[in-house]
């Protein structure tokens, strides 16, 4: 019984061998470059919206209710005139209650229920001192295209009038409107207090 195991074995040995010699190594390119320049985003009142206390029954039971719009300053200081982009990450992604790309989640209540969401649009552009336009890419910068809708894992940079591409920018001004809205309350359950709890990471891409 033995006998007849043994060169089974050899085989199988084989034939691993000779797969390993076929795939026996892989490039691996690291790429990329240092840039000299930084820049810091700042958002005025430290990021924060606060609407306090909003009583269920002046939400409407059919349709989405939309909070009043809140406007921050945001602002992106560079050491030096930079090509850059600014990306928007959802930290409740998931929590969207369209399951929109424009939009941001606002949290979940009782564990599974979307309490709504909220866009974020970019008003009154200014680059260095000069009215500009905001610009959006897609697909990690290989396209753009004018918008001022600053979507979730998307890069938005600042043009001028004439163009769609990024230009460099040392000091990047303009307004933040957060407009939140809340779902249906006949598809929550609002017995207890629920947390409107949106947040978003605003990171710098230098391009």
């Amino acid at each position: 019984m033995n006998l007849s195991i043994k060169p089974l074995v050899v085989t199988l040995l084989l034939v691993g061998a000779t797969q390993a010699i076929a795939a026996s190594s892989v490039d691996l390119a690291v790429k990329g470059l240092i840039t000299p320049s930084s820049c810091t985003p700042t958002l005025s009142n430290g990021g924060a919206v606060d609407y306090g206390k909003i009583s269920a029954k002046d939400l409407n039971a059919d349709r989405k209710t939309f909070l009043p719009r809140q406007t921050l300053q945001l602002t992106v200081t560079c050491d030096a005139a930079t090509l850059m982009a600014m990306e928007g990450k959802d930290n409740r992604a998931g929590s969207d209650y369209e399951n929109d790309q424009m939009a941001y989640g606002l949290g979940l209540i009782n564990g599974t229920e979307k309490l709504g969401g909220m866009t974020l649009g970019l008003r009154n552009p200014v680059a260095d001192g000069v009215a500009a336009r905001t610009i959006i890419s897609h697909d990690s910068g290989n396209t753009w295209a004018p918008d001022y809708m600053f979507m979730d894992d998307t890069l938005l940079s600042v043009a001028d009038a004439s163009t769609v591409a990024p230009m460099p920018v040392q000091m990047f001004n303009v307004d933040l409107q957060i407009t939140p809205f809340i779902a249906p309350t006949n598809q929550l359950t609002l017995t207890n207090e629920a947390a409107i709890d949106g947040s978003v990471t605003l990171t710098v891409k230098y391009l």
